[in-house]
């Protein structure tokens, strides 16, 4: 029997392998993950409501640059940075402030070294598995054809630092209601929350890169030797990063459904307010 074309050691054509373990698996979990993601973070988007519990608020609306006050389950008016919602808005839209939030963070993933990693292989099949044949292709360009938006990864980094500290401060009004210190299991699910984020984000490849990955020589002076130190503790988060990534995905989606099941009464609280 004629052996199938090889190129560079692999067989030719889509999904042609030689390996024999279950190669698809990651892909398909990766596919079945991140679409799912995608699927409810838009439904969520266009809500534009139940993203409030009061103390508790999701993060996929937070900060709160603009409020409906009409929209059910919407956040108290004086929570919101800019007042009520602007007359500029596309009628198009629903009034939601997710809108204006969820860009950001999308960003940083989306360019996310890992992330590319994950969706090249199983949305766009290239390659799908280590030694696996990918789509065919006229010519392939590797990254050429998105280089400068996967760049902007570097930039996404400084707008994903702050909505950390964002999403820390809604943590701690997550222990008050009513001026009244207290816990509760959503104090618990919006404190973990930027907690993984800061795992992930503070184990990235560029801010690993930004802290100490460029210098040619730690020991040189005092500041290259504490950079070294920084370093070092950033390349333990990294080694970890697409668990990082993916607990932190899953955690930020199910932090908008606790509040929004509590919001809409599916759910009731424990806590320490009663």
């Amino acid at each position: 029997m004629a052996e199938a074309a090889r190129a560079g050691g692999h067989i030719i054509g889509f999904a042609a392998t030689t390996r024999t373990d279950r190669w698809w698996v990651g892909p398909l979990l990766t596919v079945l993950g991140l679409g799912g993601f995608v699927v409810y973070a838009t439904w969520a988007a266009f809500q534009g409501s139940h993203y409030y519990y009061g103390p508790y608020l999701s993060p996929f609306y937070s900060p709160l640059l603009f409020i409906d006050p009409n929209a059910p389950g919407a956040a108290p008016l004086g929570q919101a940075w800019f007042g009520t919602w602007p007359s500029w808005w596309p009628s198009f839209l629903p009034a939601s402030p997710a809108f204006l939030i969820l860009v950001f963070p999308g960003a940083f993933r989306a360019t996310c070294y890992y992330y590319r990693k994950a969706y090249y292989r199983s949305f766009f099949g290239t390659p799908p598995g280590c030694a696996v044949g990918p789509l065919p292709r006229r010519r392939y360009r590797g990254e050429t054809g998105l280089l400068i938006v996967q760049n902007l990864h570097r930039y996404a980094l400084y707008f994903a630092i702050a909505f950390i500290f964002i999403l820390y401060d809604d943590a701690f009004r997550a222990f008050f209601r009513d001026g009244q210190f207290g816990v509760g299991v959503g104090s618990v699910v919006l404190l973990i929350n930027p907690t993984l984020l800061a795992g992930y984000t503070f184990g990235c490849h560029s801010w690993r890169h930004l802290v100490g990955g460029r210098l040619d020589c730690f020991s040189c002076d005092r500041s290259s030797a504490l950079r070294h130190g920084i370093w070092k503790g950033v390349s333990i988060l990294n080694v970890g990063h697409m668990q990082w990534a993916w607990a932190s995905l899953f955690w930020v989606a199910l932090s908008d459904v606790y509040v929004r099941l509590l919001s809409m009464g599916v759910l009731r609280d424990l806590s320490t307010w009663g």
